[in-house]
C-alpha cells in the first residue's frame, strides 16, 4: 500500500495532498513546484502570479503568505532564452523548479499587461488543468488520504517500537529505551543483556517514544478526534450535499448562491453508501484477480522448480547420449584400426614372400651363370658338347622363370582403404534437437458423406478436427471380415480417403481410423457400417485384356483384331457369395469357338480361355461345347451359339461351383466343382465374335433340365 500513498513528484508520504480534475493526489508543496505561468497578449512575462487564495488581494507580503505564492515569469526575462531548467523527481517525474522572481521585475512589468493565466500538469496523466484567481486553493484536500497517510506513519511508528534483541518473532514490545546505546529493550532483554550494573549502572533507561497521534504523543491527532472537513468555497460550512454533475461534496449554500444550483444533487450520506457499494464491488473483482495472481505466481514458482529440475535431466541425457556416441565411435575405430592392420600385415607378408622367392630364383640364376661361365673357359670340345645340350635347356627355362610380371612387386604401397567420414561429420554439425515433445494426435473425424460402396469395393474419407495443433504423420485403415470378425489393418499412410477393392458382395463391413505421430497411436474414430452390393455392376477390364481386345460401348462390348483368341477380364473380383452374368453374341461369322468363364488375374491372355490352370472355361462352336481346365476337355454338350444368342454364367461360391447356360437353359451338368480363391470373369475370343457383357442380373430361379453330354 505505501506505493499508493507516496506523493509522484517527490517520492515521499503524501503531505497535505490536493485532489486534480484528472482524480490523481499531488502534494501541496510538490503542485506549488509544477504550476507554469502561461502569459496572456506576450505582456505579463515578469509579473507576479498569486496562486493562493491569501494573496488574491494582491496585499499580505508577510514572511508566511510567500510560502504560499509562487513568483513566474517569462523565459526571454529569466536570462535562460528558450531553455526551460527541469528536474526529475524520485519517482521519475520531470518537472519545472520553483524560479524565484528578479528583483524589481514587478516594476519593470510594462504598462498596460494583461493578467497571467497559470496550469498545473499531472504529473501522471499528463492532462494540464487551468488555476483561476484562488489559485492552488481552488483544488480539494484529500482529507481521506491525508488520514490514511497518518495511520499509516502510526503503525509504522508503532511497529517500530519492538524490541531490537528479541530472539522471538515477532519481537515482543520494547519497555524501555537506553539513551546512551539508543537500542530499545523489552523487559526480559533489558534485564539480560543491559542489567543496571556495571558499565551500565550510568547508563539512562528513559520510555520508548510514543507513536505520533497517540495519548502524550506528537501530532495532529493528539487529544481528540479528526475534525470534520469544511466547505472549500465556505469555511464554515461542512459538507452535506454531493453534486452528481462535478462529482464532488458541496454544502447548502453552494446550492443557494454558488455554481451548483441548477446541478444534479443528492444527500451526501447516500452517496457515500453508493460509492462504497461500487467500491466494493470493483475490489471483489481485484480480490479475485489478486488471488489468481497469487496463484499463477505460485504456478511460476513451481514452474522454476520444474525447469530446473528437467534442465538437470536433460543435461544428464544430452550427455549419456554424446557419451554413447563418443562409445560407438571409439569401437568403430577399433574396428578400422584392425582392418588397417590386418591390410599392413598382408602387404608385408607378400612383399616378404616375393623377397624370399626372388632372392632364391636370383641365388640360382647366379650359380647357374657362374657354372655356365666355367663351362665356357674348357678348351675340350668333347666334353663340352657332352654336357652342351642340357645346359643349354637348363639356362633357357632359367631365362624362362623370369616371365613378364615377376620382377614387378605383387602389391603396392598404397592402402586401397579410404575411410568416408564426410557424411558422419555432416551428421555431427546437423546433430540438433528434434521438435519438443507433442501429444498423440486427437480422434479423427469420419466424413460420411464422402463413404461410399460400389460393388464390392467400400471408399471412405475422414478429416482431424478443426484447431486441432497436434502433428500427424500417418493414419490406420482397419476393416473387419465382413461377418463380424476381428479388425485388420487395411491401409497405413497419410492420405485422408482410402478405396479398397476386392471385398465380399452382399456383405456389411465395419471400418474405423485412427491417427498416430511420433509420440503414439491416437484413439480411433468412430466406427462405421458400409454395405456392400447384392449383385455385382461391373464392366471389361480395358487394363488388364490383352493389346488385340477392342472395348467399345462404355467397356462393355469386345470383339478382337486377331485371328487368334485373346483374353479379356472383368472388372469385378468374386471370393463369396452367388453371382451371375450374361453375354449376349453380337456377331458370330466363320464358326470360332469363343469361350466364357472365369480366371484368376494372372491368367495367361494371348490363347483360349482355359488352356492354361489359371481360368476355368466353357468353349462353344455353332454345335456344341466343352468345358476346359488345364488344357483338358470334357463334358462334350451338344447344341451351340449363334448371332442372337444369350450365353450365361452362374458362379456359386457358396457351393463352390461354376454352371453354364445357352439361351436360359443349362448347359451340361454343372461345369467345375471345389473351386477356391479368387476369381473374375473371363472371356477370350478372335475377331469373327462379338459379345455384349449384361451385369446386375439376378440369380435365375428356375433352372432348366440340363442337356445330355454326347460322350
Amino acid at each position: 500500500m505505501e506505493e499508493e500513498l507516496k506523493c509522484p513528484v517527490c517520492g515521499s508520504l503524501f503531505r497535505e495532498p490536493i485532489i486534480l480534475p484528472c482524480s490523481h493526489n499531488v502534494c501541496l508543496p510538490c503542485a506549488r513546484t509544477i504550476a507554469v505561468q502561461t502569459p496572456e497578449s506576450g505582456a505579463a512575462a515578469g509579473s507576479a502570479a498569486c496562486l493562493d487564495s491569501e494573496c488574491a488581494a494582491g496585499g499580505g507580503g508577510g514572511g508566511g503568505d510567500h510560502a504560499d505564492k509562487l513568483s513566474l515569469h517569462s523565459e526571454t526575462d529569466s536570462g535562460y532564452g528558450s531553455y526551460t531548467p527541469s528536474l526529475k523527481s524520485p519517482n521519475g517525474v520531470r518537472v519545472l523548479p520553483l524560479v524565484p522572481a528578479p528583483p524589481g521585475a514587478a516594476a519593470a512589468a510594462p504598462r498596460g499587461a494583461g493578467p497571467a493565466s497559470s496550469s498545473l500538469t499531472c504529473p501522471q496523466c499528463h492532462r494540464s488543468a487551468s488555476l483561476d484567481q484562488r489559485g492552488l486553493r481552488g483544488f480539494q484536500r484529500n482529507r481521506l488520504l491525508e488520514a490514511i497517510v497518518q495511520r499509516y506513519q502510526q503503525g509504522r511508528a508503532a511497529a517500530a517500537a519492538k524490541c531490537q534483541l528479541c530472539d522471538r518473532s515477532p519481537p515482543e514490545p520494547a519497555a524501555v529505551l537506553c539513551e546512551q546505546c539508543e537500542v530499545l529493550y523489552c523487559g526480559p532483554c533489558q534485564l539480560r543483556c543491559h542489567p543496571a550494573r556495571g558499565p551500565f549502572a550510568k547508563h539512562r533507561l528513559a520510555p520508548p517514544p510514543a507513536p505520533p497521534g497517540a495519548p502524550g504523543g506528537g501530532g495532529k491527532g493528539a487529544g481528540g478526534g479528526r475534525r470534520l472537513p469544511t466547505c472549500a468555497e465556505h469555511d464554515l460550512e461542512n459538507y452535506s450535499m454531493y453534486c452528481v454533475s462535478c462529482r464532488s461534496p458541496v454544502c447548502y449554500r453552494c446550492l443557494e448562491e454558488g455554481q451548483h444550483g441548477k446541478h444534479d444533487v443528492k444527500a451526501l450520506g447516500a452517496m457515500w453508501k453508493q460509492h462504497k457499494a461500487q467500491l466494493s464491488q470493483a475490489l471483489n473483482g481485484v480480490s479475485d484477480k489478486a488471488k489468481e495472481a497469487k496463484e499463477f505466481l505460485v504456478q511460476l514458482k513451481n514452474l522454476l522448480q520444474q525447469i530446473q529440475e528437467n534442465g538437470l535431466d536433460y543435461e544428464a541425457c544430452l550427455v549419456a547420449q554424446c557419451d554413447a556416441l563418443v562409445d560407438a565411435l571409439t569401437r568403430q575405430k577399433a574396428k578400422l584400426l584392425t582392418k588397417v592392420t590386418k591390410e599392413r600385415e598382408h602387404k608385408l607378408k607378400v612383399v616378404w614372400d616375393q623377397i624370399n622367392h626372388c632372392t632364391l630364383k636370383l641365388r640360382q640364376s647366379t650359380g647357374l651363370m657362374e657354372y655356365c661361365l666355367e663351362v665356357i673357359k674348357e678348351n675340350d670340345p668333347s666334353g663340352f658338347l657332352q654336357i652342351s645340350d642340357a645346359l643349354i635347356k637348363r639356362v633357357q627355362v632359367s631365362q624362362e622363370q623370369w616371365v613378364k610380371g615377376a620382377l614387378e612387386p605383387k602389391v603396392s604401397a598404397e592402402f586401397d582403404l579410404t575411410l568416408d567420414s564426410e557424411p558422419l561429420l555432416q551428421s555431427i554439425h546437423q546433430l540438433d534437437f528434434i521438435q519438443m515433445k507433442c501429444r498423440v494426435p486427437p480422434v479423427p473425424l469420419l466424413q460420411l458423406e464422402k463413404c461410399c460402396t460400389r460393388n464390392n469395393s467400400v471408399t471412405l474419407a475422414w478429416r482431424m478436427p478443426p484447431l486441432s495443433h497436434n502433428p500427424v504423420e500417418g493414419y490406420i485403415l482397419e476393416l473387419d471380415d465382413g461377418d463380424g470378425g476381428q479388425f485388420r489393418e487395411v491401409y497405413v499412410g497419410k492420405e485422408t480417403l482410402c478405396t479398397i477393392d476386392g471385398l465380399h458382395f452382399n456383405s456389411t463391413y465395419n471400418a474405423r481410423v485412427k491417427a498416430f505421430n511420433s509420440s503414439g497411436v491416437g484413439p480411433y474414430s468412430k466406427t462405421v457400417i458400409l454395405q456392400t452390393s447384392d449383385v455385382a455392376w461391373f464392366t471389361f477390364d480395358p487394363s488388364s485384356a490383352h493389346r488385340d481386345i477392342v472395348l467399345s460401348n462404355d467397356n462393355q462390348t469386345a470383339t478382337c483384331n486377331s485371328y487368334d483368341d485373346r483374353v479379356v477380364l472383368g472388372t469385378a473380383a468374386f471370393s463369396k457369395g452367388i453371382h451371375y452374368w450374361e453375354l449376349h453374341v453380337d456377331r458370330y461369322d466363320n464358326h470360332p469357338d469363343p469361350a466364357f468363364g472365369i480366371a484368376r488375374i494372372n491368367v495367361v491372355k494371348d490363347m483360349m480361355l482355359g488352356k492354361d490352370d489359371k481360368a476355368w472355361a466353357m468353349y462353344v462352336d455353332n454345335n456344341r461345347s466343352w468345358f476346359m481346365h488345364c488344357n483338358s476337355h470334357t463334358n462334350r454338350t451338344e447344341g451351340g451359339v449363334s448371332k442372337g444368342a444369350t450365353v450365361g454364367v452362374l458362379l456359386d461360391l457358396n457351393k463352390h461351383n461354376l454352371t453354364f447356360y445357352i439361351n436360359g437353359q443349362q448347359q451340361g451338368p454343372p461345369a467345375f466343382e471345389n473351386i477356391e480363391g479368387v476369381f473374375m470373369p473371363a472371356l477370350s475370343l478372335n475377331r469373327n465374335v462379338q459379345v455384349t457383357l449384361h451385369t446386375g442380373l439376378e440369380v435365375p430361379q428356375c433352372v432348366k433340365q440340363p442337356k445330355l453330354p454326347n460322350n
